[in-house]
Order: C-alpha cells, then structure tokens, then sequence
C-alpha cells in the first residue's frame, strides 16, 4: 500500500489588527452644527456678547439687555436685517430641528480631539433637545449692506465671537465661512467687518481665510450725546 500523504502544515496564525474597530470612534469627537438663532436664543445671545465686552476690554460701553436685543433682533426674514448664526456643540450627534428655517439649511460638521474639551460654564449655555444637551459655543451677528462701486448688495458682520473654551479650535472659521457662504449664494459682492488693533491674532487669523486688511481706512461713528444733539438740529 502506498503511504498517505502527510497532512498540510498548519497555517500561520493571522496577526493581531493593530486598528481600532470600526464602531469606535477615534479620539474625542465634537458634533457642531451652525443654525439660525431665533427669539428664544436671546439670554444665550446677550451672555455671549457681554463675555465679547469682556475680551474687547470694552465693557465699559456694554448696556444691551435682553429686553433691547428681543425687540430690535427677529424683526425681518433671515438676511434681510440683523441675521445671527449660533455655533452648537455635543459630544453626540445633534438631533434635527423640529422647525428648521427654509432660508437656510444648518451646517453641520464633526471634529476629532485628542483631548476632550472642557467647559466650565456649558450648563450656563445648554440647550436641550429632547434630553440631549448640547451647548452653545459662539455666534456670528451680520446684516446687508451695500457698495455703490460694486453695484452689489454684500454682508457686514457686526459680531464674531467664540467663547474662551472653544477657541484655536477652528470654530471661528466655521462660523464666518457660513456668511461667506451664504454672500455667495445670494450674489453678494462681499463681506466686511472691523477688528481691534490690538488683536494680531485675529488679524492674522482672518489674513490667512483670504480676507485683506485695509490699514488706509478709518472708522468715524456718532453715538450718545453726540448723536442726540442732532434731535433738533435745523438740516
């Protein structure tokens, strides 16, 4: 009889995946989402710029309250007047609007962190959707102006603003590419705003989104007594 044929040697035992499964998420994950802010954001908006007040060492000129900013914010459509974008943040997927704006679509974007971001006022910013809490993280006040040399509506943004927390996180960018986003749907012509002098950070940050800084211009501006004497002034 012929000899059986010797068994296969075993096979190599597969290496240990040094990848992470699929199901885990890798680092800390930040779900944002850029949405139109409506009356009821109004005490998340005057803390907001009260804590801008604070950065801009301009407190001194701070007297918005609640009160002022509901009845002179949400009079129009969105982008027809005073239009303000919020930044939410959660550390899970943020739930749909129940009643989202048909002027705008939210934004939604994810980020990944090495560390998780800690912030010690979020129950002061909260919202809850459902029993989500997701947290309020920054905004962008803008509205329409005009340019006579270019023949073409364009956006002015009053107000940007991302709390202490959530800054160098590429949040800032975030909320002023949507405005210049939405100036380009719309056929504007462009966007503008002012920055301190002092703040070569955000001097630098707004150089490098392509935005150019015109040191030949200043700002003139009425205001207080200097205004009110103009009451009954004989034009």
């Amino acid at each position: 009889m012929a000899a059986a044929a010797p068994p296969p040697p075993p096979s190599a035992a597969p290496e240990p995946s040094m990848a992470p499964p699929e199901t885990i998420p890798i680092g800390h994950p930040v779900f944002t989402r850029i949405r139109l802010a409506t009356p009821s954001d109004v005490p998340f908006i005057h803390k907001l710029i009260h804590q801008m007040a604070v950065f801009e060492r301009l407190t001194h000129l701070f007297s918005a309250t609640e009160s002022s900013l509901s009845s002179n914010l949400f009079l129009s459509p969105p982008f027809h007047s005073f239009t303000i974008f919020l930044l939410e943040l959660s550390s899970s997927p943020i739930p749909p609007l129940l009643s989202p704006s048909p002027s705008f679509t939210p934004i939604e974007k994810t980020f990944n962190f090495d560390i998780p971001l800690n912030d010690p006022e979020k129950e002061a910013f909260s919202i809850y959707y459902g029993n989500q809490q997701v947290i309020i993280g920054g905004f962008v006040l803008f509205f329409p102006n005009y340019s006579t040399f270019l023949g073409k509506p364009g956006f002015y943004v009053e107000d940007l603003f991302v709390r202490e927390c959530y800054r160098r996180k590429g949040f800032g960018k975030m909320l002023l590419s949507a405005v210049a986003k939405q100036a380009v749907k719309m056929g504007y012509g462009r966007v503008e705003w002012v920055v301190l002098d002092w703040n070569v950070n955000a001097i630098t940050f707004y150089e490098q989104m392509g935005a150019k800084v015109l040191p030949e211009w200043r700002i003139c501006r009425l205001t207080g007594d200097a205004l009110q004497a103009y009451q009954n002034a004989n034009v």
